[in-house]
Protein backbone atom coordinates (compact mmCIF):
# COMPACT_ATOMS: atom_id res chain seq x y z
CA UNK A 1 0.00 0.00 0.00
CA UNK A 2 0.96 3.43 -0.14
CA UNK A 3 1.76 5.61 2.89
CA UNK A 4 2.94 8.59 4.42
CA UNK A 5 5.62 8.00 5.92
CA UNK A 6 8.54 10.12 8.57
CA UNK A 7 12.26 10.43 7.33
CA UNK A 8 13.11 13.09 9.62
CA UNK A 9 12.61 16.64 10.15
CA UNK A 10 10.44 18.16 7.43
CA UNK A 11 11.08 15.01 5.49
CA UNK A 12 7.56 12.91 4.77
CA UNK A 13 7.17 10.97 1.94
CA UNK A 14 4.57 9.03 0.43
CA UNK A 15 6.15 5.39 0.47
CA UNK A 16 5.14 1.73 -0.66
CA UNK A 17 4.57 -0.38 2.58
CA UNK A 18 3.57 -3.78 3.58
CA UNK A 19 -0.14 -4.07 3.72
CA UNK A 20 -1.39 -4.16 7.82
CA UNK A 21 -2.69 -7.31 8.79
CA UNK A 22 -4.58 -8.75 11.54
CA UNK A 23 -2.51 -8.69 14.96
CA UNK A 24 -4.74 -9.21 17.29
CA UNK A 25 -8.13 -10.57 17.08
CA UNK A 26 -9.70 -7.52 18.12
CA UNK A 27 -8.16 -5.77 15.63
CA UNK A 28 -9.98 -4.53 12.59
CA UNK A 29 -8.56 -3.33 8.51
CA UNK A 30 -9.95 -0.55 7.13
CA UNK A 31 -9.60 0.84 3.24
CA UNK A 32 -9.16 4.60 4.40
CA UNK A 33 -11.39 6.90 2.52
CA UNK A 34 -10.08 10.28 3.44
CA UNK A 35 -7.51 11.46 6.48
CA UNK A 36 -5.65 15.17 7.59
CA UNK A 37 -3.11 16.59 8.59
CA UNK A 38 -3.55 17.81 12.11
CA UNK A 39 -1.62 20.56 13.70
CA UNK A 40 -0.45 18.88 16.57
CA UNK A 41 1.16 16.32 13.28
CA UNK A 42 3.62 19.91 12.47
CA UNK A 43 5.06 18.92 16.12
CA UNK A 44 5.99 15.79 14.53
CA UNK A 45 7.10 17.67 11.39
CA UNK A 46 9.16 19.64 13.25
CA UNK A 47 10.89 16.74 14.61
CA UNK A 48 10.06 18.54 18.54
CA UNK A 49 8.42 14.66 19.68
CA UNK A 50 10.71 12.10 20.09
CA UNK A 51 10.73 8.29 19.80
CA UNK A 52 9.67 8.81 15.83
CA UNK A 53 11.47 5.83 13.48
CA UNK A 54 11.92 6.63 10.08
CA UNK A 55 9.58 4.99 7.67
CA UNK A 56 6.84 5.37 10.54
CA UNK A 57 3.60 6.21 9.04
CA UNK A 58 1.51 9.12 10.30
CA UNK A 59 -1.93 10.18 11.18
CA UNK A 60 -4.45 10.29 13.80
CA UNK A 61 -7.68 12.04 11.57
CA UNK A 62 -8.83 9.16 9.45
CA UNK A 63 -12.02 7.19 8.38
CA UNK A 64 -12.78 4.25 6.15
CA UNK A 65 -14.75 1.62 5.28
CA UNK A 66 -14.40 -2.11 7.49
CA UNK A 67 -12.57 -4.64 5.30
CA UNK A 68 -11.08 -7.42 7.85
CA UNK A 69 -12.33 -8.31 11.53
CA UNK A 70 -10.36 -10.06 14.05
CA UNK A 71 -12.41 -13.13 15.06
CA UNK A 72 -13.44 -11.97 18.71
CA UNK A 73 -14.60 -8.69 17.28
CA UNK A 74 -18.09 -8.07 18.41
CA UNK A 75 -20.23 -8.22 15.03
CA UNK A 76 -23.34 -6.56 16.63
CA UNK A 77 -21.02 -3.39 17.44
CA UNK A 78 -18.88 -3.40 13.84
CA UNK A 79 -19.08 -5.33 10.78
CA UNK A 80 -17.38 -5.52 7.46
CA UNK A 81 -18.75 -2.71 4.79
CA UNK A 82 -19.38 -0.35 7.81
CA UNK A 83 -18.16 3.33 7.18
CA UNK A 84 -16.72 4.32 10.31
CA UNK A 85 -14.70 7.48 11.80
CA UNK A 86 -11.97 5.94 14.58
CA UNK A 87 -10.86 7.92 17.44
CA UNK A 88 -6.94 9.03 17.67
CA UNK A 89 -7.25 7.48 20.90
CA UNK A 90 -6.99 3.99 21.21
CA UNK A 91 -8.66 2.39 24.29
CA UNK A 92 -9.06 -1.10 25.47
CA UNK A 93 -12.50 0.08 27.22
CA UNK A 94 -12.34 -2.40 30.02
CA UNK A 95 -9.80 -0.88 32.49
CA UNK A 96 -10.42 1.02 35.45
CA UNK A 97 -9.56 4.83 33.39
CA UNK A 98 -11.27 3.55 30.72
CA UNK A 99 -14.20 2.58 32.92
CA UNK A 100 -14.50 6.12 34.49
CA UNK A 101 -14.62 7.73 31.12
CA UNK A 102 -10.83 8.68 31.28
CA UNK A 103 -10.42 6.39 27.80
CA UNK A 104 -7.25 8.61 26.63
CA UNK A 105 -5.28 7.16 30.07
CA UNK A 106 -6.08 3.88 28.91
CA UNK A 107 -4.24 1.23 30.77
CA UNK A 108 -4.03 -1.00 27.92
CA UNK A 109 -3.04 0.40 24.80
CA UNK A 110 0.45 1.77 25.54
CA UNK A 111 3.12 0.04 27.71
CA UNK A 112 5.02 1.30 30.19
CA UNK A 113 7.70 3.63 29.39
CA UNK A 114 10.74 2.10 28.76
CA UNK A 115 14.18 2.84 30.78
CA UNK A 116 14.84 5.59 28.70
CA UNK A 117 16.09 8.77 29.66
CA UNK A 118 14.13 10.73 27.05
CA UNK A 119 10.82 9.24 27.57
CA UNK A 120 11.70 9.27 31.57
CA UNK A 121 12.11 13.24 30.80
CA UNK A 122 8.82 13.39 28.98
CA UNK A 123 6.94 11.34 31.24
CA UNK A 124 3.91 10.26 29.02
CA UNK A 125 1.69 7.69 30.16
CA UNK A 126 -1.84 7.90 28.72
CA UNK A 127 -2.93 5.90 25.76
CA UNK A 128 -1.87 4.92 22.68
CA UNK A 129 -2.14 7.50 19.88
CA UNK A 130 -2.26 6.39 16.00
CA UNK A 131 0.71 7.57 14.40
CA UNK A 132 2.37 9.50 16.63
CA UNK A 133 5.82 8.09 17.47
CA UNK A 134 6.83 5.05 19.83
CA UNK A 135 6.03 7.11 23.08
CA UNK A 136 2.45 6.87 22.59
CA UNK A 137 2.84 3.32 21.87
CA UNK A 138 4.63 3.20 17.70
CA UNK A 139 1.11 2.08 16.33
CA UNK A 140 1.19 3.06 12.13
CA UNK A 141 -0.96 5.93 11.12
CA UNK A 142 -4.01 6.45 8.95
CA UNK A 143 -2.32 8.65 6.35
CA UNK A 144 -2.38 5.46 4.17
CA UNK A 145 -4.63 3.42 1.73
CA UNK A 146 -5.01 0.94 4.72
CA UNK A 147 -4.98 1.08 8.57
CA UNK A 148 -5.20 -1.55 11.65
CA UNK A 149 -7.67 -0.54 14.40
CA UNK A 150 -6.64 -2.34 17.58
CA UNK A 151 -10.31 -2.41 19.63
CA UNK A 152 -12.14 -2.31 16.93
CA UNK A 153 -15.67 -2.51 18.44
CA UNK A 154 -14.58 0.01 21.19
CA UNK A 155 -13.35 3.15 19.48
CA UNK A 156 -14.96 3.15 15.95
CA UNK A 157 -18.12 5.07 15.21
CA UNK A 158 -20.41 3.70 12.42
CA UNK A 159 -21.46 6.50 10.17
CA UNK A 160 -25.22 6.74 8.97
CA UNK A 161 -26.10 7.09 5.25
CA UNK A 162 -26.50 11.17 4.63
CA UNK A 163 -23.76 11.88 6.07
CA UNK A 164 -20.39 12.98 3.56
CA UNK A 165 -17.08 12.13 4.39
CA UNK A 166 -16.53 16.16 5.37
CA UNK A 167 -19.16 16.18 7.42
CA UNK A 168 -17.78 13.35 9.51
CA UNK A 169 -13.86 13.39 9.19
CA UNK A 170 -13.18 15.52 12.37
CA UNK A 171 -15.35 13.45 15.09
CA UNK A 172 -11.76 11.65 15.01
CA UNK A 173 -10.09 14.25 16.89
CA UNK A 174 -10.42 18.41 16.48
CA UNK A 175 -14.09 18.31 16.98
CA UNK A 176 -14.20 16.48 20.50
CA UNK A 177 -11.04 18.03 21.21
CA UNK A 178 -12.06 21.83 21.08
CA UNK A 179 -15.01 20.32 22.33
CA UNK A 180 -13.68 18.97 25.68
CA UNK A 181 -11.33 22.21 26.04
CA UNK A 182 -14.86 23.87 26.22
CA UNK A 183 -16.56 21.42 28.64
CA UNK A 184 -13.26 21.43 30.78
CA UNK A 185 -14.20 25.66 31.11
CA UNK A 186 -17.38 24.53 33.67
CA UNK A 187 -18.69 27.68 31.25
CA UNK A 188 -21.56 29.04 32.88
CA UNK A 189 -24.24 31.46 31.74
CA UNK A 190 -22.56 34.59 31.02
CA UNK A 191 -19.14 33.53 30.67
CA UNK A 192 -16.37 35.36 29.09
CA UNK A 193 -13.56 32.79 27.79
CA UNK A 194 -10.52 33.54 25.87
CA UNK A 195 -8.63 31.36 23.71
CA UNK A 196 -5.29 31.32 22.61
CA UNK A 197 -4.55 30.28 19.09
CA UNK A 198 -6.87 30.05 16.34
CA UNK A 199 -6.48 26.67 14.37
CA UNK A 200 -8.66 23.90 13.79
CA UNK A 201 -8.70 23.11 17.60
CA UNK A 202 -9.41 26.79 18.70
CA UNK A 203 -11.83 26.94 15.81
CA UNK A 204 -13.97 23.97 17.20
CA UNK A 205 -13.35 25.64 20.72
CA UNK A 206 -14.85 28.85 19.82
CA UNK A 207 -17.95 27.05 18.53
CA UNK A 208 -18.24 24.64 21.60
CA UNK A 209 -17.79 27.43 23.86
CA UNK A 210 -20.76 29.29 22.24
CA UNK A 211 -22.76 25.62 22.05
CA UNK A 212 -22.40 25.49 25.93
CA UNK A 213 -23.86 29.01 26.77
CA UNK A 214 -20.35 31.49 26.62
CA UNK A 215 -22.07 34.81 26.22
CA UNK A 216 -18.59 36.26 24.89
CA UNK A 217 -15.40 34.51 23.48
CA UNK A 218 -11.98 36.05 22.65
CA UNK A 219 -10.13 34.96 20.20
CA UNK A 220 -6.50 35.53 20.17
CA UNK A 221 -3.87 35.05 16.99
CA UNK A 222 -2.19 36.91 14.55
CA UNK A 223 -3.26 34.67 11.63
CA UNK A 224 -5.32 37.15 9.69
CA UNK A 225 -7.34 34.61 7.66
CA UNK A 226 -7.80 32.23 10.96
CA UNK A 227 -9.04 35.47 13.25
CA UNK A 228 -11.57 36.18 10.60
CA UNK A 229 -12.96 32.57 10.66
CA UNK A 230 -13.10 33.21 14.74
CA UNK A 231 -15.11 36.53 13.86
CA UNK A 232 -17.53 34.64 11.69
CA UNK A 233 -18.27 32.05 14.88
CA UNK A 234 -19.03 35.18 16.89
CA UNK A 235 -15.95 35.68 18.70
CA UNK A 236 -14.28 38.99 19.04
CA UNK A 237 -10.90 38.33 18.03
CA UNK A 238 -6.97 39.92 19.45
CA UNK A 239 -3.92 40.21 17.00
CA UNK A 240 -1.34 39.21 19.36
CA UNK A 241 1.18 41.03 17.20
CA UNK A 242 -0.94 44.37 17.35
CA UNK A 243 -2.23 44.61 21.05
CA UNK A 244 -0.96 43.54 24.64
CA UNK A 245 -2.83 40.63 24.90
CA UNK A 246 -3.16 40.46 28.81
CA UNK A 247 -3.64 44.46 28.96
CA UNK A 248 -6.79 44.31 26.69
CA UNK A 249 -8.37 41.39 28.23
CA UNK A 250 -8.12 42.78 31.29
CA UNK A 251 -9.65 46.28 30.02
CA UNK A 252 -12.08 44.00 27.80
CA UNK A 253 -13.43 42.21 31.30
CA UNK A 254 -13.44 45.36 33.80
CA UNK A 255 -10.42 44.65 35.09
CA UNK A 256 -11.55 40.96 36.04
CA UNK A 257 -9.93 38.76 33.72
CA UNK A 258 -11.62 35.71 31.45
CA UNK A 259 -14.13 33.45 33.11
CA UNK A 260 -11.83 30.51 31.86
CA UNK A 261 -8.96 30.38 29.11
CA UNK A 262 -8.24 27.88 26.56
CA UNK A 263 -4.11 27.09 25.48
CA UNK A 264 -5.31 25.50 21.85
CA UNK A 265 -1.43 26.31 21.03
CA UNK A 266 0.69 24.32 23.11
CA UNK A 267 4.25 23.47 23.17
CA UNK A 268 5.62 25.25 20.09
CA UNK A 269 4.28 28.75 21.07
CA UNK A 270 5.10 32.06 19.62
CA UNK A 271 5.59 35.05 21.01
CA UNK A 272 6.95 38.49 21.31
CA UNK A 273 7.86 38.96 24.78
CA UNK A 274 11.91 38.52 25.90
CA UNK A 275 10.88 35.11 28.13
CA UNK A 276 9.86 33.56 24.52
CA UNK A 277 13.50 34.58 23.07
CA UNK A 278 15.25 32.41 25.93
CA UNK A 279 12.57 29.62 25.28
CA UNK A 280 13.84 29.27 21.85
CA UNK A 281 17.49 29.39 22.80
CA UNK A 282 17.05 26.44 25.74
CA UNK A 283 14.99 24.26 23.39
CA UNK A 284 17.66 24.51 20.91
CA UNK A 285 20.39 23.77 23.93
CA UNK A 286 17.96 20.94 24.84
CA UNK A 287 17.92 22.62 28.22
CA UNK A 288 14.18 22.33 27.74
CA UNK A 289 11.68 20.73 25.60
CA UNK A 290 8.47 23.48 25.48
CA UNK A 291 7.44 26.87 24.73
CA UNK A 292 5.18 28.03 26.68
CA UNK A 293 4.35 31.60 26.16
CA UNK A 294 1.02 31.39 26.08
CA UNK A 295 0.46 29.22 29.07
CA UNK A 296 1.96 31.75 31.05
CA UNK A 297 -0.04 34.46 29.52
CA UNK A 298 -3.31 32.61 30.16
CA UNK A 299 -2.04 31.76 33.99
CA UNK A 300 -1.84 35.81 34.36
CA UNK A 301 -4.54 36.49 32.45
CA UNK A 302 -7.14 34.30 34.16
CA UNK A 303 -9.64 35.81 36.71
CA UNK A 304 -9.16 34.49 40.07
CA UNK A 305 -11.16 31.27 40.62
CA UNK A 306 -11.13 30.77 36.74
CA UNK A 307 -10.60 27.61 35.00
CA UNK A 308 -7.53 26.89 32.91
CA UNK A 309 -8.10 24.44 30.21
CA UNK A 310 -5.49 22.89 27.75
CA UNK A 311 -6.22 20.97 25.11
CA UNK A 312 -2.83 22.23 23.27
CA UNK A 313 -0.01 19.42 22.90
CA UNK A 314 2.68 19.76 25.64
CA UNK A 315 5.64 16.99 25.44
CA UNK A 316 7.94 17.41 28.09
CA UNK A 317 9.39 19.57 30.60
CA UNK A 318 8.37 23.62 31.19
CA UNK A 319 10.47 25.88 32.37
CA UNK A 320 9.41 29.65 33.67
CA UNK A 321 6.11 28.79 34.22
CA UNK A 322 4.37 31.25 36.69
CA UNK A 323 3.11 28.67 38.89
CA UNK A 324 2.57 31.02 42.04
CA UNK A 325 0.30 33.18 40.13
CA UNK A 326 -1.81 29.81 39.56
CA UNK A 327 -1.81 28.85 43.00
CA UNK A 328 -2.11 32.44 44.34
CA UNK A 329 -5.20 32.75 41.98
CA UNK A 330 -6.77 29.21 42.96
CA UNK A 331 -7.03 28.03 39.43
CA UNK A 332 -8.33 24.85 38.23
CA UNK A 333 -6.19 23.48 35.62
CA UNK A 334 -7.76 20.50 33.38
CA UNK A 335 -5.89 19.19 30.32
CA UNK A 336 -4.94 15.74 28.75
CA UNK A 337 -5.46 14.10 25.34
CA UNK A 338 -9.28 13.90 24.65
CA UNK A 339 -11.25 11.51 25.67
CA UNK A 340 -12.47 10.58 22.55
CA UNK A 341 -15.23 7.86 23.01
CA UNK A 342 -17.22 9.81 25.53
CA UNK A 343 -18.01 12.51 22.85
CA UNK A 344 -18.15 10.33 19.89
CA UNK A 345 -21.68 9.37 19.58
CA UNK A 346 -23.18 13.17 21.75
CA UNK A 347 -21.18 14.95 18.99
CA UNK A 348 -22.24 13.01 15.98
CA UNK A 349 -25.68 13.94 16.91
CA UNK A 350 -25.40 17.31 16.92
CA UNK A 351 -23.85 16.83 12.94
CA UNK A 352 -26.65 15.21 12.25
CA UNK A 353 -29.38 17.93 13.33
CA UNK A 354 -27.97 20.35 11.76
CA UNK A 355 -26.25 22.60 14.65
CA UNK A 356 -22.69 22.48 13.13
CA UNK A 357 -20.91 21.23 9.92
CA UNK A 358 -17.08 20.71 10.54
CA UNK A 359 -16.39 20.77 6.97
CA UNK A 360 -16.72 24.86 7.13
CA UNK A 361 -12.73 24.48 8.92
CA UNK A 362 -11.20 22.60 5.19
CA UNK A 363 -9.07 25.15 2.99
CA UNK A 364 -7.50 22.13 0.96
CA UNK A 365 -8.61 18.97 -0.51
CA UNK A 366 -5.74 16.85 -1.90
CA UNK A 367 -4.79 13.25 -3.06
CA UNK A 368 -2.47 11.15 -0.42
CA UNK A 369 -0.02 11.13 -3.10
CA UNK A 370 0.40 14.95 -2.69
CA UNK A 371 0.63 14.60 1.06
CA UNK A 372 3.99 16.02 1.56
CA UNK A 373 2.88 19.41 -0.30
CA UNK A 374 0.26 19.42 1.88
CA UNK A 375 2.42 18.85 5.53
CA UNK A 376 4.78 22.18 3.82
CA UNK A 377 1.51 23.97 3.05
CA UNK A 378 -0.08 23.49 6.49
CA UNK A 379 2.84 24.62 7.91
CA UNK A 380 4.18 27.37 6.16
CA UNK A 381 0.97 28.86 4.61
CA UNK A 382 -1.19 28.95 7.64
CA UNK A 383 -2.22 32.49 6.45
CA UNK A 384 -4.35 30.89 3.86
CA UNK A 385 -4.50 27.35 4.89
CA UNK A 386 -6.57 25.99 7.74
CA UNK A 387 -7.46 22.58 7.54
CA UNK A 388 -6.22 20.13 4.82
CA UNK A 389 -7.57 16.87 4.04
CA UNK A 390 -6.05 14.11 1.38
CA UNK A 391 -8.01 11.11 0.10
CA UNK A 392 -6.22 8.38 -0.77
Amino acid sequence: MRALCWHGKHDVRVDTCPDPKIVNPKDAILKVTATAICGSDLHLYDGVIPTLHHGDILGHEFMGEVVELGRDVDRSKINIGDRVVVPFTIACGQCHPCKTDLFAACDNTNPPPKADMMEALYGYSGAGLFGYSHMMGGYAGGQAEYVRVPFADVGPIKIPAGLNDEQVLFLSDIFPTGYQAAENCNIQPGDTIAIWGCGPVGQFAIKSAFLLGAERVIAIDHREARLDLARQAGAETLNFEKVKVNETLTELTGGRGPDACIDAVGLEAHGWAVDNVWDFAKETLKLTFDRPHVLREAILACKKGGTLSIPGVYGGILDKVPFGAAFGKGLTMKMGQTNMHKYLHPLLQLIQEGKIDPSYIISDRLSLEDAPKGYKMFHDEQDTVTKVIMRP
